[in-house]
């Protein structure tokens, strides 16, 4: 009789136990992990405030941080939508739209090779922003940080304006106060670019006069 009553009693605990071991615990959802329903936006800005990018937010590109590498894909996706192979109606060609003169003064002699080779693409965007920094460098100097035309200068916005309308175009941006409103062929004028692509990181260009995809 006593046996039986270990061994139904043991029985119980057995089954009590493995009932236990198995019954789904309550955890309590951790705030590092958790990430409530949004618009998606937290993955496309460092900040979760829009304001801080006022720019980027504006070209409706994604944000991919203010420095070389942001800058580089923010003109790009306004160029091309980032696009290696497309050339436009006048001729202008690869991710970020080059003429053929302004790739031979980086060195570049084939369109067609260049149209071909996202890597030398990469390489002649460098080499035109070492060279465009050095012709600017005085302009540079002399405005960032200041307000013209109701437009704060940065180097990064100088920069992308000699992008769209050459080097020239910029030093008579300056040289007319802001006054004079070049625009290119489809209309996008050289304020709006030194406006939207302000504010990067643009250190890591040096500045060369002589610079080239061999470089």
């Amino acid at each position: 009789m006593i046996k039986k009553w270990y061994y139904y009693t043991s029985l119980i605990v057995i089954i009590t136990f493995l009932t236990l071991g198995f019954k789904p615990f309550n955890l309590e959802t951790k705030p590092w992990f958790y990430t409530e329903k949004t618009d998606g936006s937290e993955y496309l800005f460092p900040s979760l405030d829009k304001d801080d990018y006022p720019s980027q937010t504006k070209l409706n590109a994604p944000f991919t941080g203010n420095r070389l590498i942001g800058f580089k894909e923010a003109i790009a996706f306004k160029e091309s939508q980032g696009k290696y192979r497309k050339v436009n109606s006048i001729g202008y060609m690869g991710k970020y739209q080059f003429g053929s003169k302004t790739l031979r003064t980086v060195g570049v002699h084939s369109d067609k090779d260049f149209l071909k080779n996202p890597a030398l693409q990469e390489k002649a965007f460098i080499a035109l922003l070492s060279k465009n920094k050095w012709i600017l460098r005085r302009e540079i100097e002399k405005y960032e940080g200041k307000i013209i035309n109701g437009i704060e200068i940065t180097e990064s916005g100088i920069l992308a304006a000699a992008h769209l309308g050459g080097a020239g175009s910029v030093k008579n941006f300056f040289k007319n106060k802001g006054n004079r409103h070049f625009r290119d062929a489809y209309g996008t004028s050289l304020r709006s670019y030194m406006k939207a692509f302000g504010g990067y990181d643009l250190s890591y260009i040096e500045a060369d006069s002589n610079a080239t995809i061999n470089d």
